[in-house]
């Protein structure tokens, strides 16, 4: 397995390239990943490699001495929330080597994800071409044929242009990234009892506390329990101040995580709310973004009926 930019099949090395690499076992995994490094690691390019940690030590000790010369991410902890993938890994990468093209390894889906996070990845994986559209970065998408699901290898071809195999590189006949990002943007499992307040702007010091008298009830502690107080208050003062001017706010324990949800009238019509670098400071320009950086999920459903937007924390 190879991968050329610029070959057959490929984009040409000035626009943003995006292969999905399909691969049976740790051999086919390590002859499409060891020569993308090398070759980019040969031509000056900075290279980034954030996969699960399984994955992580098998590259680097197949990379032996070259491995000094990437940056590493284990993925199931940077990326355990999709959508701090984009910000919080490719561009804070990406956005820190502009001088020519970047290189990146990033496997968001490996099996052992949820089925509620696994609608997040898909929607995660059609927004990257969004994202880096135009940009000179080359992001490599491992897929493990032996160990997911059909239905995800289906949506990998319909989210990334290129498919890479152990035929080699092809354009992917699928390839129709918008379709996935609303075919996941759908209403959320509803909860069986979740405890229910509903607020405007002058309330949100009661929603704070609503929050996190219920999230420690329901088992979350430590840092998390601040964690979700500022993600609830964000999650609210958007309501209020883009949403309808109120919202409700629910909570409830779910499979080892609190689950909090804010819901309002309003409408998120830019598909890559959230997931833009911004500034962090306290006084603004967070949003949805400061909410996936706190998070260990979150789920979005928006359309002319409102958004729901749903916040999980491990208990």
């Amino acid at each position: 397995m190879s991968l050329k930019p610029g070959g057959p099949g490929v984009a040409p090395p000035e626009v943003f390239v995006h292969p999905a690499l399909f691969y049976h076992g740790d051999e086919e995994y390590l002859a499409g990943t060891v020569p993308f490094v090398r070759a980019g690691l040969d031509a000056g390019e900075p290279v980034a490699v954030a996969v699960p940690g399984d994955r992580l030590a098998l590259l680097r000790g197949a990379l032996g001495a070259a491995a000094g010369e990437v940056a590493w991410l284990d993925m199931s902890e940077a990326g355990r929330n999709p959508g701090r993938i984009i910000p919080g890994v490719l561009r804070e990468f990406a956005d820190r080597h502009t001088g020519g093209r970047v290189r990146i390894i990033g496997e968001p889906v490996w099996p052992g994800r949820s089925a509620a996070e696994y609608p997040a990845c898909a929607q995660h994986e059609a927004l990257i071409n969004l994202a880096f559209e135009g940009r000179e970065v080359t992001i490599l998408c491992p897929y493990d044929l032996a160990g997911l699901d059909p239905f995800v290898i289906a949506d990998a071809r319909v989210t990334h242009p290129v498919v890479i195999d152990r035929h080699g590189a092809h354009p992917s006949a699928d390839y129709a990234p918008h379709s996935v990002m609303h075919a996941y943007n759908r209403p959320l499992p509803e909860p069986a009892e979740p405890v229910t307040m509903t607020f405007e702007l002058g309330d949100l010091p009661l929603v704070r506390e609503f929050a996190c008298r219920w999230a420690a009830r329901f088992g979350l502690g430590g840092d998390a329990v601040g964690d979700l107080e500022l993600a609830v208050n964000e999650l609210a003062a958007n309501s209020c101040l883009h949403g309808g001017g109120a919202g409700t706010v629910r909570l409830w324990p779910e499979d080892g995580h609190v689950a909090c949800e804010v819901r309002d009238a309003g409408t998120i019509t830019d598909p890559l709310a959230g997931r833009r670098p911004a500034d962090m400071s306290p006084y603004g320009g967070r949003g949805i973004l400061m909410v996936n950086h706190l998070a260990d999920l979150v789920r979005v459903h928006t359309g002319p009926g409102g958004t729901v937007i749903r916040v999980y924390m491990r208990t």
